[in-house]
């Protein structure tokens, strides 16, 4: 599914406020540490069964977060690639690869919706397949790494992922 997420942020935050609920623009909660459930966006894309799942419940307060893509990440990735275990051959793929990404600057590459209900978050996010590529590819090169955690400050995702 080849998603356009720009349009669709303003979409959301529209439909939510016509629903009557408060917008709250706060960061992701994804990493809390709070109880969470997902929606499942494989089976059920459509954001508007979220929101009624929400209302059906009484919430009136959700909160919208979006993150717009910055290529400063493939920068700092492809200056790690050359301390890695992978062959000069592989390394040029992954960097060549990360170089093609960085096409995506300023683009919206994720939207998460999310609401409390009895002590528990639950989320609803939808991520571009370029962003979904692009965190597989820097998996890939966390694992093939020479730095151990205590070298990334003991993040064992190397500080890529945002905790916000």
């Amino acid at each position: 599914m080849n998603l356009n997420l720009d349009s669709l942020k303003t979409e959301i935050a529209s439909h939510l406020k016509a629903q009557g609920f408060i917008v709250f623009h706060g960061f992701s909660r994804s990493l809390d540490g709070n109880p969470e459930i997902e929606w499942d966006t494989a089976h059920y894309p459509d954001y508007k069964q979220f929101i009624e799942v929400a209302t059906q419940l009484g919430i009136k307060l959700m909160v919208l977060h979006y993150r717009e893509f910055s290529s400063g990440i493939i920068d700092r990735a492809i200056d790690e690639l050359s301390g890695s275990d992978l062959e000069y051959k592989e390394q040029k793929q992954l960097e060549q690869r990360l170089r093609e990404l960085a096409m995506y600057e300023g683009f919206t590459c994720m939207i998460e919706m999310s609401f409390d209900f009895e002590d528990t978050v639950y989320l609803f996010e939808l991520r571009t397949e370029w962003y979904s590529e692009l965190n597989s590819l820097l998996e890939e090169l966390d694992f093939h790494s020479d730095m151990d955690d205590e070298d990334r400050g003991e993040d064992p995702l190397g500080g890529y992922y945002s905790k916000n």
